[in-house]
């Protein structure tokens, strides 16, 4: 179940908003969001909800042990006890998402097995781990206490708004709303327009972006044919760059809307969640990007890997030895797949670069020149995170420069071009601050009390525009998927 889904729109999530607002207690409500939350996560995998709840009862356990040797001075305990929290939940991450990669690469190098069994990747672990082993080694910090009550940290990890696709959101942000929440009209508000604005760019602008880049690059399906590199190789050069770039708003605006729907639906219950996503294509630097681009998981590592190594405090040596570490990690979450551990450090390359040969060269250049480098940085790296194969791949660089003998243009692509230039524009300019700006200006012109209602009610009426026509664009359409599932 997506959050684009007719279903979802209007039969799940109405049914929640309508069990929890009939909910007397706080306990009430906590076992509606419960259950809806359950019941979400079920709904494709009933399975591996198993998975899910086990996970969440070995940490919850483990967790009061480390708060329990906390409180009597056992730190070796303590540490032993995030230890165990680590090696349960990457263990069981490892097994599911990298299982078949490791054994296929076994097989490679050593013949050994036969045969390489195909296990399915469980939605959303790679969030839901996180998750959990941020809530152990905050506990651990001393920074929350151990939750005592389970049934509390089930909620936490398996909300539904955040639990398939992030954002990736800490216990210690929510700790005290999963108990001490309150919602009014203008928490309601606020979810209800920011969910519409999500649900507007995944609908209007995410999926469209997503289906013109299969057309002009290769569909995900067709990429696992073995013609696929002939199918590429035989695409013009303009085909390539716009794939690209429709594939390059199709990813912000996919990830970003998703975030933007948890956030709202999450505030229309009092959770207020983190921001996920700064507008990351208007960044100055491959730094700022990933200041802005999928904060909660910048954050993660930041917090959990790069500090506890030692962060920048033990000398350049130690420094770059740790960033390494973080992007590899940073791209192997991604995807068990040697294209997403290129991504990564595809992305460390640059990093090094801006502390060292460009330190100095690059803040003396003019923004303009600052946003195109990082802009042509990001286009080319999600080359490598597209592909899979990375020869479809090193296909669609060398088509992209004209070395695959097929010409600048063709017909079909100039006619997908003539189509879509106004669409790909509004698209551009969704992905930049542009829209929120005027909003803030129009909201600073109109000024007094009088003035701010009316800007209420034209917000209001965007949000029933947007959904009206984003049900429009969804009914009858089978191309409705959600990138970040997969990781």
């Amino acid at each position: 179940m997506v959050f684009s889904s007719l279903f979802f729109l209007y039969l799940f999530l109405p049914a929640n908003l309508i069990a929890y607002a009939l909910a007397k207690t706080m306990r009430q409500k906590n076992t509606v969001m419960m259950i809806f939350s359950l019941v979400f996560y079920a709904w494709g995998e009933p399975v591996y909800v198993l998975l899910l709840v086990g996970m969440a009862f070995a940490d919850w356990v483990l967790a009061l042990r480390i708060g329990v040797s906390l409180r009597r001075g056992r730190k070796r305990a303590a540490k032993l006890g995030v230890a165990a929290v680590c090696a349960v939940d990457l263990g069981l991450l490892g097994v599911f998402k990298y299982g078949t990669f490791f054994l296929q690469n076994l097989k490679l190098l050593t013949g050994f097995p036969e045969t390489v069994p195909q296990i399915l990747l469980p939605i959303g672990i790679s969030f839901y781990t996180f998750q959990l082993i941020s809530y152990a080694v905050d506990v651990y910090r001393g920074e929350v206490k151990a939750q005592r009550d389970f049934s509390t940290l089930l909620l936490y990890v398996s909300l539904f708004h955040q639990c398939i696709a992030g954002p990736i959101v800490r216990y210690r942000d929510i700790e005290r709303e999963l108990w001490n929440r309150k919602t009014d009209i203008t928490d309601i508000y606020a979810g209800v327009t920011r969910f519409t604005v999500g649900l507007g760019k995944k609908a209007l602008l995410a999926n469209p972006c997503g289906a013109l880049a299969d057309s002009l690059l290769i569909s995900d399906a067709a990429a696992a044919g073995a013609d696929a590199a002939a199918v590429l190789a035989g695409k013009p050069a303009l085909s390539l760059w716009l794939g690209m770039l429709a594939f390059m708003l199709q990813i912000y605006l996919d990830f970003s809307a998703y975030s933007d729907m948890a956030i709202g639906m999450g505030r229309m219950l009092g959770f207020h969640y983190k921001e996920n996503f700064n507008y990351p294509y208007t960044a100055s630097s491959v730094t700022d990007f990933w200041r802005r681009w999928h904060m909660s998981l910048s954050y993660f590592f930041r917090d959990y890997v790069y500090i506890p190594l030692g962060g920048s405090r033990q000398g350049k040596l130690r420094t770059y030895r740790n960033l390494l570490i973080v992007w590899t990690l940073t791209g192997f979450w991604h995807g068990a797949s040697w294209n997403y551990m290129l991504w990564g450090l595809y992305f460390f390359v640059f990093l090094m670069l801006e502390r060292t040969v460009l330190a100095e060269a690059l803040p003396r250049c003019h923004m303009a020149i600052r946003r195109l480098y990082l802009l042509a940085v990001v286009y080319f790296g999600w080359i490598l995170f597209r592909f899979e194969n990375l020869s479809l791949a090193g296909v669609t660089l060398r088509g992209m420069f004209g070395l695959n003998g097929n010409g600048f243009s063709d017909f079909e692509t100039f006619s997908a071009l003539k189509g879509h230039l106004f669409f790909l524009l509004a698209a551009i300019v969704a992905v930049t601050p542009l829209v929120a700006r005027l909003g803030a200006f129009v909201r600073r012109k109109l000024g007094d009390n009088a003035g701010y209602g009316v800007y209420a009610l034209g917000r209001a009426a965007c949000a029933v525009l947007l959904l009206f026509c984003s049900t429009a664009a969804l009914v009858g359409n089978s191309y409705n998927p959600f990138l970040y599932f997969q990781f």
